[in-house]
C-alpha cells in the first residue's frame, strides 16, 4: 500500500506533463500511449518494422511515447532530408542514456557528442586527418589482408574431408574480417594469430566489449521511464570499474605505441598514432582520444560483418545476380591473380551489388536518435525540445512511391540511375546524413564491396542442404544493429587455381 502512495504522485505528474505536451504542441500522430509507460509495451521487438507498419496507418511522421519522452520517427526521404539537411542544426544533438553517457564521459568522444564546439573540432579531426583518401589508401594492405585470411579460412575448412559439400556458417568467417580488420585499424593490433587463437589482450579487450553490452542492457526500462531510475539506480561501481578496465587496456596499447614511435622516429598510420600525434595540435584529452578509438570500434566491428552476411543471402537467393557478378570479375580479374580496391572503379555492378544490400539491410536501420535543441516544426508539427527524432532509413529505402519494385534485390537499378549513399541523396542513407553522417563510410564500403568481391571471385555459392533459396529465413534480430535471426548458412565452391587462395600476410 505505502508503495502505490509513494508512485501515486509521479504517476500524476507524468499524466499532466503528456497532457501539456498535447495541448501546447501540434504533434504528430500515432497510437494512443498508455498512462506512464507510453507506447513501450506496444512497440514490437523488431522496432524499424514496428514504425514502418504504424507509418502505414498514421503517416510518414508519427509520434510513439517512450514513458515520459517523446521519440518522433521519419519513414520518407522528403521527410528525412528536413530532419537531416533543412532542420539539422537543431536536430544535431544527442540522447544519451545512462550508460551511453558513462561510457563517453559525457559526450566527450564523437558518436554521443552534443552539437558544439567539442563536436565540431573532434568531427575536423576525423574528417581532415583519420579518414582521409590518402590515410584510407595506406591502411588498404591491412583490409586486403583481412580479406585474404578469410578467404584462405574458408577454402581450408571448405576442403576439410569432413566438409566437403557441407556447408558452411558464414557469420564466423565475416566476423573475424570485421574483429581483425577494426582492431589493427585502430590499435595497430592483430589480437587473433593464423589458426585463430586470440592473445591475451585479445581476450580482454573481447571481454571489455561484452561486459560493456551487458552494462548497458541492465538499464533498458528505467532509462525510458526517467522517474523510474530511483528503482533501478546506476551501477556506479560497475560503471567505475568498466571505465577503467577500457581505459587500463587503451592506454597499455598508446603506451607500446609511443615507445615504437619514440624509438623508430616516425609515426604509422594507424588511428592511435594519428591520435597521439594530434594530440596537443588539436588539444584532445585522454578522454577525447580514447572516446574515438572506441567510437571506431563500435561502429565498425558488428556493421561490415551484418552488411556482407545480408548481401550473401541475397546472392545465394538470386543466382542470376551471382553469375552476372561473377561473369564481371572474370572479365575484369580473371583467374590469375586477386581482386584489389584498386579494381573497384573497374568493377561497377559489383558496387552496386553492394550498394543494394545497403539499400535493402541498412546495418543500423534507425541510425542513431537525434535530439531537438530547440522547438522545431517537421512536416508541419511541432518537435518540442528535447524530444528525439529518428529516421527509418530502412523505410525510406523501401518506400514504393521513391523506388520502383523496393522489395526486390536488383543492382542494376544503380546502373540506370547513380544514387548517392554517402548523405547527398535522402532516398538511401546507410550512412546518415548531414552534421551527424559517419565519417567513416568510403571506409564501410570499401571492405564490404572488398569482402564481396572476393567471396563472388574465390567462389560459387548455392544454399545449405536441402534448402531452396526461397527458404533463407530473411528476419532480423531485434537491437540496435541488424543481425540475421538467422546465420546464412552457404555451400562454397572453389572457382580458381589452388595457389589463390593462400593468405599472404601484411606486418603493419
Amino acid at each position: 500500500m505505502s508503495l502505490l502512495l509513494l508512485l501515486f504522485p509521479f504517476s500524476l505528474i507524468i499524466l499532466l506533463y503528456t497532457f501539456y505536451h498535447r495541448l501546447r504542441f501540434n504533434l504528430p500522430p500515432g497510437p494512443r500511449p498508455k498512462p506512464i509507460v507510453g507506447n513501450l509495451y506496444d512497440v514490437k521487438p523488431v522496432r524499424f518494422r514496428c514504425y514502418a507498419e504504424w507509418a502505414q496507418q498514421y503517416g510518414p511522421i508519427i509520434s510513439v511515447w517512450f514513458g515520459s519522452i517523446l521519440n518522433v520517427v521519419v519513414s520518407n526521404s522528403e521527410l528525412a532530408k528536413e530532419v537531416l539537411k533543412e532542420k539539422d542544426q537543431q536536430l544535431a544533438d544527442r540522447h544519451r542514456s545512462r550508460s551511453a553517457a558513462k561510457f563517453s564521459r559525457d559526450g566527450q568522444d564523437l558518436i554521443w557528442a552534443d552539437y558544439g564546439p567539442h563536436y565540431v573540432k573532434v568531427r575536423k579531426v576525423c574528417t581532415l586527418e583519420l579518414f582521409t583518401p590518402k590515410r584510407l589508401e595506406a591502411l588498404r594492405p591491412i583490409r586486403e589482408d583481412e580479406v585474404s585470411a578469410m578467404v584462405e579460412s574458408i577454402y581450408n575448412d571448405s576442403a576439410h574431408p569432413d566438409k566437403v559439400g557441407k556447408s558452411l556458417v558464414m557469420r564466423g568467417y565475416l566476423g573475424a574480417v570485421a574483429f581483425n580488420n577494426i582492431t589493427r585499424l585502430a590499435f595497430g593490433k592483430r589480437f587473433m594469430n593464423n589458426e585463430g587463437v586470440i592473445d591475451e589482450q585479445g581476450k580482454e579487450f573481447k571481454a571489455i566489449v561484452a561486459n560493456g553490452l551487458k552494462l548497458g542492457a541492465s538499464l533498458a526500462m528505467a532509462e525510458h521511464i526517467p522517474w523510474l531510475r530511483w528503482f533501478f539506480p546506476l551501477e556506479e561501481e560497475a560503471f567505475a570499474k568498466h571505465g577503467e578496465r577500457r581505459d587500463r587496456l587503451t592506454r597499455a596499447i598508446m603506451d607500446e605505441h609511443t615507445a615504437a614511435r619514440l624509438k623508430s622516429g616516425g609515426a604509422k598510420q594507424h588511428f592511435v598514432d594519428a591520435l597521439l600525434t594530434l594530440q596537443k595540435q588539436y588539444d584532445l584529452s585522454d578522454d577525447t582520444v580514447i572516446g574515438l578509438l572506441w567510437d571506431m570500434i563500435t561502429a565498425g566491428m558488428d556493421t561490415t560483418a551484418i552488411s556482407v552476411e545480408w548481401a550473401m543471402a541475397e546472392l545465394i537467393k538470386n543466382p542470376r545476380v551471382q553469375q552476372k557478378a561473377q561473369e564481371e570479375l572474370d572479365r575484369v580479374i580473371g583467374s590469375e591473380r586477386v581482386l584489389t580496391e584498386l579494381d573497384f572503379s573497374n568493377l561497377p555492378y559489383l558496387q552496386c551489388v553492394a550498394k543494394e544490400a545497403l539499400r535493402l539491410h541498412p546495418p543500423t536501420p534507425l541510425m542513431l536518435p537525434h535530439k531537438a535543441n530547440a522547438n522545431v516544426k517537421v512536416g508541419g508539427y511541432d518537435i518540442p525540445k528535447g524530444s528525439n527524432v529518428h529516421v527509418n532509413v530502412w523505410a525510406v529505402a523501401r518506400d514504393p512511391a521513391t523506388w520502383k519494385d523496393p522489395l526486390e534485390f536488383r543492382p542494376e537499378r544503380f546502373l540506370e540511375e547513380d544514387v548517392d549513399m554517402k548523405g547527398h541523396d535522402y532516398r538511401l542513407l546507410p550512412f546518415g546524413a548531414g552534421r551527424r553522417v559517419c565519417p567513416g563510410a568510403q571506409l564501410g564500403i570499401n571492405l564490404v564491396t572488398s569482402m564481396l568481391g572476393h567471396l563472388l571471385h574465390h567462389f560459387s555459392w548455392s544454399p545449405a542442404n536441402g534448402l531452396r533459396p526461397e527458404e533463407i529465413d530473411m528476419s532480423e534480430n531485434p537491437g540496435l544493429v541488424t543481425y540475421m535471426k538467422t546465420p546464412v548458412q552457404a555451400i562454397p565452391t572453389p572457382r580458381l587455381p589452388p595457389m589463390l587462395y593462400k593468405r599472404v600476410a601484411v606486418d603493419m
